[in-house]
């Protein structure tokens, strides 16, 4: 993917902007259930550093742009409310394992390990699960992830969770995935105590999936087909939003680009004359990229660094580099803006007559979260514990969004990605020291429980309710796909390209 590390989610300073509630387009498959009510106050203006993209959750959101499932369109189902004796069972179940799950949250977050390197992790929870009776599949097609799952009966439907457990360089578990953990842990012990009890049919698989700070983890897991055979699936994450309120929200595509550039070194004072300057290129793109920024779509992002400008003054550089992030609402859009963008590094390096290698990471694609598991979630956590969620399933241009590789597995199958906020320190939320802190707190694990419940029952639902399963299917297609890896002689993934300018009457590395 490039030689330098990714060190985790939101490349950008994250920042609330308060301009009015949006309007989500009408969803006429969502599911019909008990109101919620809307919040009304003005969200507090917050922002904070962050190091960069990948995805998440959000760090803070502008609340009063989006909109609680208040009047939910009409969905018939073979049951208007799903069994509440059920759902019950999965929450008793989840807050009996709460302390010895706490404690496993707190040994992840105190023992932070980065992407792809989780081995102490993925032995620890892998263990524990074990030790609960799941057959549990280590190793599961990447070395740091794993397989755990559970069947009753015949089998039947596949309700797909996930675990997070990898951290961030430097600052630690500053996301929370020592929770995200914890929630996909307790979700399948949940539904497989409500399965037993009330002799519900079905399979609950929960995958382990490392590197999502940067990795594309679940992208290699979806390649190796560790998602076939589920009908849906979920997962939760922790942000900085007000305590015991929870969302539902769209995220930002993205896809990472290395431009180096190649020239020919030359004593700078004495024969500068004899070298192509590869600063100067990157310099040349550096301007043409900020230039096109004009044109650009509001919704559009492209933003970059010069991450290798030279060795000494007194050299003609003969190699530089520059990293950007382009993001945009969809995939497609990320793939045309990337095409933009490409020509500027080629012209860059033509009118300095140096070499190129273009490399570009895998498309983190946007999440599309399908309106009838996101209304069930809120439903569920609504009528468990009182719990408001704000839902917005389309782009808006007023709420500050991130990325996540999870975006990748909305479009291969029916998913959903709701977040749920902890109490924050000084309005410190993701990627920081305090977000690290905040994400140890009784009451972090508290709304952990909450959102494991959540989950748990919309499983129960999809793996017993037909009518259910067949309508987020249905909403599920008609979603728009995006057509990423069609791009003629451009990168598609994890590639590199190298583009020669042509005789220049000097002899330049290839």
């Amino acid at each position: 993917m490039g030689s330098n590390a990714t060190p985790g989610c939101f490349a950008f300073l994250r920042r609330s902007r308060g301009t009015g509630v949006g309007n989500p387009p009408a969803d006429p498959g969502a599911l019909s259930r008990r109101s919620h009510t809307p919040h009304t106050s003005e969200p507090a203006l917050r922002s904070h550093y962050v190091p960069e993209p990948c995805g998440c959750s959000l760090a803070s959101h502008d609340l009063a742009s989006l909109q609680i499932r208040e009047e939910l369109p009409p969905y018939q189902s073979v049951r208007e409310a799903f069994n509440k004796d059920a759902q019950e069972t999965a929450r008793i179940e989840i807050l009996a394992h709460a302390d010895p799950l706490k404690d496993l949250s707190l040994w992840l977050n105190v023992h932070p390990e980065i992407g792809y390197e989780e081995h102490k992790a993925h032995s620890k929870v892998t263990a524990y699960l074990k030790d609960q009776g799941f057959d549990v599949e280590e190793h599961y097609k990447l070395d740091t992830a794993f397989r755990a799952s559970y069947t009753h009966g015949k089998g039947g439907r596949v309700f797909g969770l996930n675990s997070e457990y990898d951290a961030l360089p430097g600052v630690g578990h500053a996301c929370g995935h020592n929770l995200i953990c914890v929630v996909g842990v307790a979700a399948i012990i949940g539904m497989r105590a409500a399965m037993k009890k009330h002799r519900i049919d079905g399979t609950v698989v929960l995958l382990g999936t490392p590197a999502e700070e940067g990795g594309e983890g679940k992208l290699k897991l979806l390649e190796a087909g560790a998602y076939k055979g589920m009908d849906a699936c979920m997962m939760a994450h922790p942000d900085g939003q007000p305590a015991a309120q929870h969302s539902v929200l769209p995220s930002l595509a993205i896809q990472s680009i290395w431009a180096d550039f190649h020239g020919i070194p030359a004593q700078a004072s004495a024969q500068p004359w004899e070298g192509i300057n590869a600063l100067d290129a990157v310099h040349l793109a550096y301007g043409a990229i900020s230039a096109m920024r004009q044109q650009l779509h509001p919704s559009d992002r492209v933003h970059g660094i010069i991450t290798n400008g030279g060795a000494a003054a007194n050299i003609i550089p003969d190699l530089a580099s520059m990293k950007y992030f382009v993001r945009a609402p969809t995939a497609k859009a990320v793939v045309a803006l990337r095409e933009k963008i490409i020509p500027c590094f080629e012209a860059a390096a033509k009118a300095t007559g140096c070499k190129l290698k273009i490399t570009t990471d895998e498309l983190t694609y946007d999440l599309r979260n399908v309106a009838p598991l996101a209304d069930e979630y809120a439903a569920c956590v609504g009528d468990l514990y009182g719990t408001k969620t704000y839902i917005n399933l389309k782009y808006d241009p007023n709420a500050a969004l991130a990325s996540t590789d999870f975006g990748n597995v909305t479009y291969a199958l029916p998913s959903c990605h709701p977040n749920f906020g902890i109490p924050t320190i000084n309005g410190r939320a993701n990627h920081t020291y305090e977000f690290a802190k905040a994400a140890r707190s009784e009451e972090a694990h508290e709304e952990a429980w909450r959102a494991a419940t959540g989950l748990a029952c919309v499983g129960l639902r999809v793996v017993a309710d037909g009518a259910f399963a067949n309508e987020i299917k249905r909403r599920s297609s008609l979603a728009d796909k995006p057509t990423a890896h069609v791009t003629g002689a451009r990168p598609s993934a994890a590639v590199g390209f190298l583009v020669d300018p042509g005789p220049t009457g000097r002899v330049g590395p290839t």
